[in-house]
């Protein structure tokens, strides 16, 4: 095998994932990618998807390839699509000739490994979801089983994520490495400003408008909540193919006064500094983003306790509530009623939560990366 990296060179580090155009693990490619140049690798992030939606700016440092290679298709004519996306990565891999190359979300890292084999390259992959959460083909399955084990390392977010694929992908090296917080919040478009609403306090939750993120089921707890506390709104960021249905949801119940859902902000920050309490209701999470700012932002949490993700963050009773069993509507009622009612209790939380600063700072999650760079490197001579 080729040496990984020339002494008259900075390493070479290629990200590949599908597009920019928003989503947790697109803004963590934008952030490492950031962090390693400045530290003075060479970094190229290669994306299927073009550059005109992006939603994240990539440092001026960090460079970008286009493969062009974005479509749907299943049989025959989705097998093509896929030869064609590890042509055009290999093409890139060949001319820009990293050291090591990290794919970026399941499919990506699948094709990742393919694309990269006998060229010098150490593959990792990353699993940025939980995976019984994937709505993934058996064929997809089937190549993860293949691909993974033939990897450097296979990353997942949290530990119950890596003891899934310990037991379902088999032979796998793993390792877990967390996201970093973001602290201070970045700002970007589109900006939208909470509303002042003098003498009422807010209730907020942030994610896609998706069925894995459970606000079907916070609707109706509110619903059950609003008359006992009566100067508490619920506010939902984000967008996504659930909007419709929730706006349904939110009509049938009349809390249309009492539940706003303003759509995705580039400016989050503004809105966890007007809030009062934050709620997490997703039925699947790989690690919550958006609960790490809420808690830095100085918020307490209330989180349904769902197979992975709060629970490696929320410590129970110190900075947040974990919900159980997750799902359970009353479960999460009697949770919420608790805190909402609580000054005291919301104020102590409040005030341990910002510890994840520290505890998911960039600089702690840096150096997992650079102690696995290492490993991997070392391996690899």
């Amino acid at each position: 095998m080729p040496a990984l990296q020339s002494a008259s060179r900075p390493q070479r580090v290629l990200l590949f994932i599908h597009s920019l155009h928003g989503g947790g693990a697109e803004r963590v490619a934008v952030d490492l990618s950031a962090h390693w140049a400045r530290a003075g690798r060479d970094v190229m992030v290669v994306t299927q998807a073009g550059k005109e939606d992006d939603a994240y700016a990539l440092d001026p440092k960090v460079s970008r390839a286009v493969l062009n290679t974005v479509g749907e298709g299943g049989g025959l004519r989705g097998i093509w699509s896929n030869v064609r996306r590890v042509r055009a990565l290999r093409r890139v891999i060949r001319e820009f000739r990293p050291d090591i190359v990290l794919g970026m979300m399941t499919t990506a890292s699948v094709l990742s490994v393919i694309a990269g084999a006998g060229l010098g390259c150490r593959v990792i992959a990353t699993e940025h979801t939980h995976p019984p959460s994937q709505a993934m083909s058996g064929f997809w399955q089937r190549l993860r089983r293949w691909t993974y084990p033939k990897a450097a390392r296979v990353v997942a977010l949290t530990s119950g994520t890596a003891a899934w694929i310990e037991t379902h992908v088999p032979g796998s090296r793993l390792a877990v490495i967390p996201n970093p917080v973001h602290w201070p919040l970045p700002q970007a478009e589109p900006r939208k400003y909470p509303e002042p609403r003098p003498g009422r306090r807010r209730l907020l939750a942030v994610g896609r408008l998706h069925q894995d993120k459970g606000f079907d089921l916070l609707i109706q707890a509110f619903e059950q909540l609003a008359s006992a506390h009566p100067d508490w709104d619920l506010v939902i960021l984000g967008e996504g193919g659930e909007r419709a249905a929730l706006e349904a949801q939110l009509r049938q119940s009349g809390m249309q006064d009492r539940v706003w859902m303003p759509g995705r902000v580039g400016n989050v920050g503004d809105w966890y500094a007007s809030a009062d309490l934050y709620v997490l209701t997703s039925r699947f999470e790989g690690l919550s983003n958006t609960l790490l700012e809420s808690m830095a932002s100085g918020l307490a949490a209330v989180c349904f306790d769902c197979d992975t993700g709060p629970r490696e963050v929320v410590r129970d009773g110190v900075d947040g509530v974990l919900v159980r069993p997750n799902g359970d509507v009353p479960a999460l009622c009697a949770a919420l009623d608790a805190v909402m009612g609580d000054d005291a209790m919301r104020a102590r939380m409040a005030a341990a939560a910002i510890d994840v600063r520290d505890r998911f700072s960039a600089n702690r999650v840096l150096a997992r990366w650079e102690e696995l760079f290492d490993g991997v490197t070392r391996a690899g001579r």
